[in-house]
């Protein structure tokens, strides 16, 4: 399957533009789509997700017309939003359930089974009977999760799914996710560097409602090779480099600051050469212009 975006353009009734004729091409695997807060990805998978509508552009999955024929898309789609919310005095069987039948699972044997073989599959069987209040940040993700895959669906959103986990659940979500995207187009949207170079094969980074930059995670990452450097300074040196220099950001380690330059060779002598990665790529792209808004 394969999911085409072409010239997708959003603008609010406060005249603030959320999409500037986004076009991306996404095929089977782990998609992310990386930005900050207020940089239009949420518009984006919300109008994919056919929640509001675009004011130009198309989207296509396959032969569906997704802005013209939502409902075609919503029977295949599983969509776990940034703000996920549950009812507290139900349980985690109960509510699968009751969404399961709501997404036309009517068998009642049928429906059983699924809800039975997902509430393994996110490692949350044991704790079905108990009020989703009572869950864990990281269990209600791994229980929206599960209510994204009911039916089987051919195509999985999910907003900002790892803000706020810690670590361990932040690793066990990434397991479960890896594994859905095996046979499945997922589109993971986050601001979180890391999601997207554990997870995806493929991404882009947008701004200001624009792509800026698409491609294979590695391949992105690799554009800085021999063009970074770094140096450890005193904390109040930092102004005075940040004039001199094109620094693209600056990190503590065991209490000492340390710069990355962008630059063809290095500034001096003093300064040794850095490993490029996925956040040093992301940070010199978006941080010339981008004014962080609710979008």
């Amino acid at each position: 399957m394969q999911l085409n975006i072409e010239n997708l353009t959003k603008t609010y009734s406060n005249g603030k533009q959320a999409l500037k004729n986004v076009s991306l091409q996404i095929g089977t695997g782990m998609f992310g789509l990386l930005g900050q807060n207020g940089a239009g990805k949420s518009t984006l998978m919300r109008t994919i997700a056919t929640l509001q509508d675009a004011d130009s552009g198309s989207i296509h999955l396959d032969d569906i017309d997704v802005l013209k024929d939502p409902a075609a898309m919503r029977r295949i789609l599983g969509y776990l939003p940034q703000d996920f919310g549950v009812y507290p005095n139900v349980s985690a069987v109960e509510m699968l359930n009751h969404i399961a039948e709501m997404k036309g699972l009517n068998n009642a044997a049928e429906r059983t089974t699924s809800v039975n073989e997902l509430l393994h599959r996110v490692n949350l069987y044991e704790v079905r009977k108990k009020k989703l209040s009572t869950y864990s940040g990281g269990m209600k993700q791994r229980f929206g999760i599960a209510q994204a895959l009911l039916g089987n669906p051919k195509i999985i959103i999910v907003d900002e799914p790892t803000a706020g986990l810690d670590p361990l659940e932040r690793n066990r979500f990434y397991n479960l996710l890896s594994e859905i995207g095996e046979n499945t187009i997922v589109i993971l949207s986050t601001h979180i560097v890391e999601d997207v170079s554990t997870l995806c094969n493929d991404m882009a980074i947008i701004g200001n409602g624009e792509v800026i930059k698409s491609g294979k995670p590695s391949d992105i990452e690799n554009e800085l090779s021999g063009r970074l450097w770094e140096k450890q300074i005193e904390k109040q040196e930092l102004p005075f480099y940040q004039k001199a220099m094109n620094i693209i950001s600056n990190r503590f380690h065991s209490g000492k600051l340390i710069i990355t330059v962008l630059a063809d060779s290095p500034p001096d002598l003093s300064f040794e050469p850095k490993k490029p990665s996925l956040e040093d790529n992301y940070f010199q792209l978006i941080a010339s212009d981008f004014t962080p808004q609710n979008v």
